[in-house]
């Protein structure tokens, strides 16, 4: 990929993007740098050059070019960031391992050049480098890249192929001219996706799957301080290795078998004493003891190594996970705090902390984590603070702090449950719920997804993320804060001003249970892992007597379930036979596909002939069933039994009817969620973000203000006819001759509006006179709304009053949408009126949307019911204003720039829907948390 050179000359000195730095996740997993040039990167340049084979360069420059000129090195390094832009992928040292630049070379084209180490083939760099410097080229108003292309060279039009972006190419002299426009696409956004999850997946597995381990602590920790105990533990943890295990008497449907390939985990320690007789492993013993030893420093330690735990000071884990890259460590935990949940000087060690992780190519769990335990195909790895470890389960668990994560598995030792894998994140400054899913998306070992998440640092990918891993897998969550507006120390959340309903809408749409505890979250969790889901809500109650029948009944009704056949009786003296036949009857019975059972005797101990012949029925009958039985709670072996094939199967218990039957809600929500059609991406034809996008940078411009501009009537008009939606054309006035006039323009009959805030839709005040036919009548109006207006200011720089063309009656909407800092664009829907605003009567969604969401969000409101025939009134045309909610939910999310938009009222009628008033704001895009390009947290 040739590039002219010539003298790099005097250059203003340009403002450095310091936003264009990220942190990466690659193919392989592991993580670098990538970031803007700088002058001082020309001897890491040379040094990169020199270091590529001679056909690299070649591919490169069309010549060989065995060291760069000094004229070219100053050229490639002093760049303005704006029409010559490189950004550079870096290792911990600062070398520099890729690099990807652009020079404009049109109005809105540039020409792009890429060089890969070649030691670094295969890892993804090109493709990534390819993505940040895509969005920095939009960011400065590129929207096109060209590159010349020696033939040769298939891995780069492969990386340009492979992308998703549609090209146009051309052999011409020898050489490939490639082209393709850069605005995202659906196929390009798709493979980004992809990708990221590959990544993502992938840096999880390798910590979960580490069969070696490092444990590094301070060797002038005080003995019996904190730091030292965690060293300890999880030391005492790793040596225990996978020797515990549940015993066959105790075996139950939530309990999986561990399993093992007979590899010891190969421990190693730093910081520690060494015991005063180390005990060498017998290679000849069976078991799978690990290995440990003792080193006095991290360069004595002889790699691979795949994790590494640290219990240190913060500063001195920022020294020490600089030096853990030379041992291929794949991910850090790190157990202690003094981060950023202490401050600006915390934080900036946080950050230290994950620059020098990222460069070195690792992941970071952590800070304040309470650890990561895995039942993996190698056995138990329990680099936690946990000395009574879950058997092996079905169940994946996230949670944040470690004080939570100490909770959570008291609960779920207390239900007899076994886990796949638990992470606890504490502070979440790197690997976070995301990661995770994006994991448990693919691992066969994990049935049920259940997360705690006191913070969501990135709620769109969340979005994501979970909507695609639901489709395959129950996911349920609860969050510290229902809103999202809770922001526990430590944790770097961007602020928010969206509804508190919003977070709670995201999570709806994406699929997942929410639910408001841990204890029901493992309620519903501990259904998931042992029942299948609901084929339907028609319920049977089987019940000790006919009080408890009618509370199980009234808690299935008020959960949404028809109890489809008489509640079955079976008193606590029933003999052997009326128990089988009771049951037999009730799971032979195709009307019921789920079935609860409350049985309490008043006398005497739990009947265990109840819980056997229930979990007997209940195995591989496909019916979902649960259990109110005296003194049991979870996975117990009373309620196991194997079905046809010999897998044991257990019936859930609870302490009450409400707990079992609010399990068993959510799980129908979620069975009826998963069968259903989700649609597909709204996409209307005539949406042209990219002329939108330029008119709203000439705006500002003329404006001279670069911050934030609040729309003309024409320019939100013309914003609008970029995306397909027709704003009634409304003239401003200031009398009553001016109003006349408009009116004999515009068409009788006309509507007469006042631009005073207090008065602005308020047709109850007479701030709105609709239906106004003739001179006579609109000139008393004039009088009376300028009469009524008395003493109150319009908008600055607008008319006091409008006249408008009528538009056909129906219902009035509102539509709005808001650029967030946290949530990126939320929408807003919602019906006209102050009963709306005093109810919080709306509907939230965070773009993009399904045609299904979008006719979910329309019928969403409790008012909706307006739209669609109520008490007589014709229905109106739903149709034409999902038509008009879907094209601003995809203006809003292609644009950035529009910071604020409401369109008030959509008039929805018989035919049609009319947009009759609409304010936008405009301003520089910010950064999306969720946006094209892959990065981890800052």
């Amino acid at each position: 990929m040739a590039e002219s050179t010539g003298s790099a000359g005097d250059q203003a000195p340009a403002v450095y993007p310091e936003s264009w730095e990220a942190d990466v996740v690659l193919r392989d997993g592991s993580t670098t740098h990538v970031r803007p040039i700088r002058p001082e990167d020309a001897d890491a340049l040379q040094a990169f050059h020199v270091g590529q084979s001679e056909a690299s360069i070649v591919f490169r420059f069309f010549a060989p070019l065995e060291r760069l000129p000094d004229r070219d090195l100053a050229r490639f390094t002093r760049v303005d960031h704006r029409d010559r832009v490189a950004l550079v992928a870096v290792t911990g040292d600062d070398a520099i391992i890729g690099v990807a630049r652009y020079d404009k070379v049109g109005p809105d084209e540039a020409e792009v050049a890429f060089n890969i180490a070649d030691a670094h083939h295969g890892r993804g760099l090109g493709s990534v480098l390819l993505e940040h410097l895509a969005a920095a080229a939009r960011e400065r108003g590129i929207r096109r890249f060209t590159a010349d292309v020696m033939p040769q060279n298939g891995r780069m039009i492969a990386v340009f192929r492979e992308a998703g972006y549609s090209l146009q190419q051309h052999l011409e002299d020898g050489v490939v001219t490639v082209g393709f426009d850069i605005d995202p696409t659906d196929r390009s956004l798709a493979v980004m996706m992809a990708r990221e999850h590959a990544a993502e997946a992938r840096s999880v597995q390798a910590l979960l799957h580490a069969r070696s381990v490092l444990v590094l602590s301070s060797p002038h920790a005080a003995p019996g301080s904190l730091d030292d105990r965690r060293a300890e533990r999880v030391l005492a943890d790793l040596a225990a290795g996978g020797a515990r295990g549940d015993e066959p008497e105790h075996r139950t449907g939530a309990v999986t078998a561990a399993g093992g390939d007979d590899r010891p985990v190969e421990v190693h320690v730093v910081g520690r004493p060494a015991p005063a007789v180390a005990s060498e492993p017998d290679p000849g013993a069976p078991g799978t003891a690990p290995v440990v030893r003792h080193w006095d420093r991290i360069d004595d330690v002889p790699g691979p190594v795949d994790l590494a735990v640290l219990a240190l000071p913060a500063a001195e884990a920022v020294v020490a996970v600089r030096a853990l890259g030379r041992l291929g460590v794949k991910g850090v935990v790190v157990l202690s705090g003094g981060y950023a949940e202490q401050g600006p000087t915390g934080l900036a060690l946080q950050r230290a902390l994950l620059r020098a992780a990222h460069a070195a190519g690792l992941r970071v769990v952590g800070p304040r984590s309470y650890g990561l335990l895995a039942h993996a195909a190698g056995g138990l790895l329990n680099a936690s603070l946990t000395e009574d470890p879950p058997p092996a389960g079905r169940i994946g668990l996230f949670c944040q702090s470690a004080s939570t994560a100490v909770s959570i598995l008291g609960s779920v030792r207390r239900r007899h449950l076994g886990l796949a894998h638990l992470v606890s994140a504490g502070n979440r400054a790197d690997v976070s719920g995301n990661d995770l899913m994006q994991f448990w998306q693919d691992d066969d070992s994990t049935d049920v997804v259940a997360l705690y998440l006191e913070s969501i640092g990135n709620p769109r990918k969340f979005s994501r993320v979970a909507r695609r891993l639901a489709s395959a897998k129950p996911v349920v969550v609860v969050t510290a804060g229902r809103s999202g507006h809770v922001v526990p120390p430590g944790h770097a959340v961007r602020p928010t001003q969206a509804s508190r309903q919003t977070l709670q809408e995201v999570m709806r749409r994406s699929g997942v249970v929410l639910v408001d505890n841990v204890h029901q979250m493992l309620e519903v969790s501990q259904l998931f892992a042992l029942q299948p889901l609901p084929p339907g809500r028609r319920a049977a109650v089987v019940a000790s007597s006919s009080a408890a029948a009618s509370l199980v009944t009234e808690a299935l009704a008020a959960a949404g379930f028809t109890v489809a056949r008489a509640p079955a009786i079976l008193h606590e003296d029933a003999d052997d036979a009326k128990v089988e036949r009771t049951f037999a009857q009730v799971y032979s019975d195709p009307d019921v596909e789920v079935v609860v059972t409350m049985h309490v005797p008043t006398v005497g101990p739990r009947d265990d002939r109840v819980a056997q012949a229930l979990a007997r029925h209940a195995a591989g009958s496909g019916r979902t069933s649960v259990a109110c039985l005296l003194g049991l709670h979870g996975a117990t072996p009373a309620l196991t039994a194997p079905d046809a094939d010999g897998a044991l199967r257990t019936v859930p218990a609870y302490t009450t009817p409400e707990d079992a039957v609010l399990a068993l809600g959510q799980a129908a929500r979620y069975a009826a969620w998963r069968s259903a059609d989700r649609g597909r991406l709204v996409a209307p034809e005539g949406i042209h973000a990219r002329t939108a996008r330029r008119r709203i940078a000439g705006w500002l411009d003329e404006a001279g203000s670069r911050a934030s501009l609040d729309l003309t009537h024409e320019q939100v008009a013309e914003l609008l006819s970029l995306a397909g939606v027709h704003v009634f054309p409304t003239v401003g006035v200031h009398d009553a001759d001016e109003a006349v006039a408009a009116a004999d323009r515009l068409g009788w009959p006309v509507a007469l509006k006042s631009t005073v805030p207090a008065l602005r839709h308020r047709s109850d005040l007479g701030g709105v006179r609709l239906d106004v036919h003739d001179e006579t009548e609109l000139r008393a109006d004039v009088a009376q709304v300028l009469a009524l207006a008395a003493g109150r200011e319009p908008e600055p720089g607008r008319a006091p009053l409008e006249v408008q063309a009528m538009a056909p009656h129906g219902v009035a909407c509102v539509i709005r949408s808001a650029e967030d800092p946290l949530f990126g664009p939320v929408l807003g829907f919602g019906l006209g009126g102050d009963t709306t605003d005093l109810l919080g009567d709306v509907a939230w969604a965070v773009p993009p949307l399904t045609d299904v969401d979008v006719s979910d969000m329309v019928r969403a409101p409790r008012s909706a019911p307006r739209l669609f025939g109520y008490r007589g009134v014709p229905p109106l045309d739903v149709a034409a204003l999902e038509e008009v909610l879907a094209r601003v939910a995809v203006l809003a999310d292609q644009l950035p720039e529009l910071l604020h938009l409401e369109l008030n009222p959509v008039v929805v009628a018989e035919r049609g829907a009319y947009v009759l008033g609409a304010q936008a704001r405009v301003g520089v895009a910010g950064t999306r948390a969720d946006g094209p390009r892959r990065a981890l947290p800052a």
